[in-house]
């Protein structure tokens, strides 16, 4: 203030120092004349007379100072005015030197220090909801949720119209924090607001994977994909991986009107991955529904050979056992040294009650590829068969089996 006063004082005497010379140089040049002149200046009763020179003179100067009052009056009155603009922006450069501050100390983990200085200069700021919500993080960050809210309900207040950016970080906090009832309370507002924006989408993504709602999942899986949320890739891994957790969550629970709604629901593209239809045939033959998918199955065997799926067909409780004793011994001319399929055929003959076919089978099976499975089927034929001496000797190959293929998983060949 003192600087910027004395530099008009010293704007006056600059420019009135020329007034000064160029009135004495006209008092010079008229009183070289032999006549100056004079001036009579008459008002009522009174009158004034003087030489033309030193008229000039003091009209010079009284013009001068007239002007520089008329201006010192101007600059006086627009003062207060000019003293409050400075101290405005001295206030905001101040709450510009916080923001930047509060940013760099929450970078560095210096929430208190960050949340302080942001607050402290936020009625100055231009940007107050930068101040709020970088505060508001902070304030999560050393565990003061109360403050946190605090800093959201303030932000909302001060930027009505920042619903999205306010929202969009009150639930990211909330997922941070695992709080995600809250998280997806914030973000159900902001999806009814805005239904196809991406970081909305992105977050309620997010959240709903976080929690295991596969479901929420699923349903979103079309906004994701119209909205460019996620790549083709992405979206095609999250769609395969939604649809096998809902598989496995129905047949954990054994709810086959669910499973088979969302089997139903799975896009061709992902029936066709291995294992994916293995789990919903396995779960439909678990919870009591084998006979219902034993066509489906026997499709799909036909249409892609997978020894999974054969075993699972293999223990489909069929409503017609020799029915599904021939449809497997069709698959033989293609596979006809299939050792899984032989082992299987051994099975379904025992289940027709035709223990010689049985037999045949699973011998042929066990010499082409030996397994547990195998000789536990065969040792529990021959145990019908009063062959105990032979049973014990298939268990007891079988318990070997075992045993090494155990070892073999424990300790791998180098």
């Amino acid at each position: 203030m003192k600087k910027l006063f004395s530099k008009k004082i010293l704007y006056v005497l600059v420019l009135l120092l020329p007034a000064i010379v160029l009135g004495g140089l006209a008092y010079v040049w008229l009183e070289s004349f032999d006549t100056p002149g004079y001036v009579l200046l008459g008002i009522g009763h009174w009158s004034l007379e003087t030489t033309l020179s030193v008229f000039i003179f003091a009209l010079i100067i009284t013009f001068f100072l007239l002007y520089f009052s008329l201006r010192t009056l101007d600059y006086l009155i627009r003062l207060p005015g000019q003293l409050k603009a400075r101290s405005r922006l001295v206030k905001f450069n101040r709450s510009q030197d916080a923001l930047i501050s509060g940013l760099v100390d929450s970078a560095e983990g210096n929430w208190e220090r960050a949340e302080t200085a942001l607050i402290k200069h936020v009625s100055h700021s231009g940007a107050p909801l930068l101040h709020y919500l970088t505060a508001a993080k902070a304030a999560q960050s050393r565990g003061a949720l109360d403050k946190r809210d605090e800093y959201l309900k303030k932000a909302s207040d001060h930027a009505p119209d920042s619903a999205i950016a306010i929202g969009l970080t009150q639930a990211e906090l909330h997922l941070s924090g695992n709080e995600f009832d809250q998280a997806l309370e914030a973000l159900g507002k902001l999806h009814a607001i805005e239904p196809s924006h991406a970081s909305v989408l992105k977050l309620l993504h997010q959240t709903y994977k976080t929690m295991g709602d596969w479901e929420a999942i699923r349903k979103l899986l079309p906004s994701l994909h119209s909205h460019k949320v996620l790549l083709e890739t992405e979206i095609r891994q999250l769609e395969t991986e939604a649809f096998t957790r809902l598989l496995k969550q129905s047949a954990a629970t054994g709810h086959i009107d669910a499973l088979q709604q969302h089997w139903a629901e799975v896009p061709n593209y992902i029936r066709k991955l291995s294992g994916i239809s293995a789990i919903y045939f396995a779960a439909m033959i678990n919870g009591g529904a084998g006979a219902d998918i034993e066509d489906e199955l026997a499709l799909a065997l036909s249409i892609d050979w997978d020894t999974t799926l054969l075993v699972l067909f293999g223990s489909v409780p069929s409503n017609d056992a020799l029915k599904q004793l021939a449809m497997a011994e069709r698959w033989l001319s293609v596979h006809e040294n299939d050792a899984v399929l032989l082992a299987v055929l051994g099975k379904l003959s025992a289940k027709c009650a035709d223990n010689t076919k049985a037999r045949t089978y699973l011998q042929q099976s066990l010499a082409i590829e030996p397994t547990v499975s195998a000789y536990q089927l065969l040792g529990d034929l021959l145990t019908a068969e009063g062959e105990q001496a032979e049973a014990s000797q298939c268990y007891k190959k079988g318990l070997e089996l075992a045993s090494n293929e155990a070892v073999s998983r424990i300790i791998p060949t180098v």
